[in-house]
């Protein structure tokens, strides 16, 4: 297979305006008989329906939660960044542009880059007019501040609950849109898998969550915004429903995983305290605005913060890139921290975490100032662990966060299979092997308002003499029935283990194998162990209740189930990658002082893999990445 970008002609600035004046179009007469799924209701997914639907497009809402509200885009608090300039600081589209790139160490195709660049102009414009309460000065105007990666200060924010805010916003739309009609929206469905039809996507099998009722819904286009998988190390900053089966469902059909090793491992994290947990909470990135981090200079420290002397503290990130300091990458703050820890210079009860101290900003800015910048990180970080972060520096920890890997999709956001599109953090594109905090809301929503209502319209342009997908044929009998077998077939298993039992094995297999760092004996360990358990989890697993009703467990083990081909993917994915860049470190590839060492001779491209079948390993498709604008360069932030 030989994978085509569809990249348009013309030089980088051009290139989304070319596609816009030649992208085909669907009249609102014709818009009315074609009919268009959305899996997923976070910013990506409510946006897109909110757009297609403003545009007379069927359109059909599906989210396994409650409420599109309770969508995992609230848990992103720190900003969303757009190149508005409002600092004077130097910023530009082209400087958003470069940071990205460089910040996701040159493995992301500059067209797509420079596009969400350009279209986060339109996103702040956008979110006021929704009545999104981004931060203000005194004067009345909109306020920034900087994030890891970069210099200038281009993130507006909310408090420390952007993501909740612009989801708000996106939530009022798609609302709107299903009090007019244009909109279905399904809640409390999960989608089980894809059907296709003539090897195009036509449409989903669902599970009704309340009843466990499966249901067939048929479209002319499907998009899933169904979000990350970081939650395979089972102890991540996700939610606990946060899962990889909507894109791993499409993948077994034809669409090709691009890049799944890429995880981000987020630096400002509350530390693991307890076998007990079942999640980490993230603390935004924002807060190293202004906290310093530090350990001991001393091993093994038993002081409290508080009595350690300012000459035997380390703040290790601004001594090792005193250019960036505190806001160095996400990825080389984690890895920065860990090799700390693993040092032994580890604070709290478990030796776990670094010091994250606002005493210096607070003393130099007061109180109150620091207050209404982060009052409710603060307040939030009080509640979980008793401390008072005003009094003492926090505790953090790196922990599982972002998923850059995702299914392939070219310029239109279209994956392998004619008529899916993955939009957000359910496709690969953009960040490359390591997303710039701030990015990831920015991402989500200029998929959904700015650029797949163009693209999702060209392809659609074909789809107007189609006529109805109608969902009683073959196809979506076969696809029900599969469906139904694999559900009644965990229930049947009835074993002596909890599906936690193999979330938490396995979540702790790639960790420590395929986490912040990876070598080769590691990984083809990990790879035979993840077999094991998985050949386990078939013989032993037990799944209480029955399949026609409410069924939590069964949802897991589906869920779970789906986490061991992921991660066997995963491991594959990194194995073949001889060199490191971003969050991906393999340890025989580093400098001399521990950086990651990039190799663009031989893997300057994106690692692109098809399904082969169970037990088989995958095959590897390769999309070269070309560099016209800006050529790859030693990644430094010294």
């Amino acid at each position: 297979m030989i994978l085509n970008s569809k990249i348009p002609e013309g030089p980088l600035e051009k290139k989304w305006d070319n596609y816009k004046k030649k992208a085909r179009l669907v009249n609102p007469a014709n818009r009315k008989k074609l009919d268009v799924i959305v899996v997923g209701t976070g910013l990506a997914g409510s946006s897109v329906a909110a757009s297609l639907g403003e545009m007379g497009y069927n359109v059909k809402s599906f989210c396994f939660q409650d409420s599109p509200r309770r969508a995992h885009s609230v848990a992103a608090q720190g900003g969303v960044n757009a190149a508005k300039n409002y600092k004077n600081d130097g910023d530009s589209v082209y400087r958003m542009f470069a940071d990205t790139l460089k910040g996701g160490d040159f493995r992301a195709r500059e067209a797509n880059v420079y596009r969400m660049a350009e279209c986060s102009l339109n996103l702040i414009d956008q979110a006021v007019a929704q009545g999104v309460p981004f931060g203000r000065e005194y004067g009345g105007y909109l306020n920034n501040r900087s994030f890891g990666g970069v210099q200038v200060s281009r993130t507006f924010y909310a408090r420390g609950q952007t993501g909740q805010q612009l989801l708000l916003g996106a939530y009022q739309a798609l609302m709107r849109q299903v009090g007019k009609g244009t909109v279905q929206l399904y809640s409390r469905h999960e989608m089980l898998d894809l059907v296709m039809i003539d090897g195009k996507a036509r449409g989903i099998i669902v599970r009704n969550l309340d009843t466990g009722e499966i249901e067939r819904h048929a479209a002319h286009a499907v998009v899933l915004a169904t979000g990350g998988y970081g939650k395979i190390y089972y102890l991540s900053t996700l939610a606990m429903g946060c899962n990889g089966s909507a894109i791993w469902r499409a993948h077994k059909k034809g669409a090709l995983m691009a890049s799944p090793s890429w995880i981000q491992v987020h630096p400002t994290s509350l530390p693991q305290s307890g076998d007990y947990q079942s999640k980490l909470t993230l603390m935004s990135e924002s807060l190293r605005n202004d906290g310093r981090i530090w350990v001991p200079s001393k091993a093994d420290e038993t002081r409290p913060p508080n009595e350690i002397p300012e000459d035997e503290r380390d703040y290790y990130l601004e001594r090792r890139y005193p250019a960036f300091g505190n806001l160095a990458p996400r990825d080389i703050s984690s890895r920065a921290a860990k090799e700390r820890i693993d040092a032994g210079y580890g604070i709290g009860p478990l030796k776990n975490a670094v010091y994250l101290d606002f005493s210096k900003a607070i003393r130099e800015q007061g109180k109150e100032k620091i207050q209404e910048k982060y009052g409710n990180l603060f307040d939030m970080y009080l509640k979980i662990t008793g401390y008072n972060a005003y009094n003492e520096p926090m505790m953090i920890s790196p922990s599982a966060h972002f998923s850059m890997g995702g299914l392939w999709v070219d310029y239109e956001l279209m994956t392998t299979i004619p008529g899916l599109f993955a939009l957000g953090e359910a496709n690969f594109a953009d960040h490359g092997a390591n997303r710039l905090g701030a990015n990831s809301l920015l991402q989500a929503s200029v998929d959904g308002y700015f650029i797949a209502p163009y693209t999702i319209a060209n392809y659609l342009a074909e789809e107007i003499h189609t006529g109805k997908i109608s969902p009683e044929s073959q196809e979506f009998e076969a696809a029900e029935n599969n469906v139904k077998q694999q559900i009644q077939g965990l229930i049947n298993i009835k074993g002596t283990k909890t599906v936690d039992y193999f979330h938490k094995t396995l979540g702790k297999l790639l960790y420590d194998y395929c986490g912040l760092a990876r070598n080769e004996e590691g990984l083809k360990y990990a790879i035979g162990e993840i077999r094991k358990l998985k050949q386990e989890f078939y013989r032993e697993v037990r799944v209480s209740g029955q399949v026609d009703q409410m069924n939590s467990e069964l949802e897991k083990a589906g869920r779970v189930a789906d986490y061991f081909e992921i991660g066997e993917l995963m491991c594959y994915d990194a194995l073949t990658r001889n060199e490191s860049c971003g969050a991906h470190f393999r340890e025989e590839f580093q400098t001399p002082d521990g950086e990651a060492l990039r190799n663009d001779t031989e893997y300057q491209f994106i690692s692109a893999w098809a399904w082969t079948g169970e037990n088989r390993e995958p095959e590897l498709i390769k999309e070269p990445l070309v560099f016209e604008e800006m050529q790859p360069t030693v990644r430094s932030y010294k």
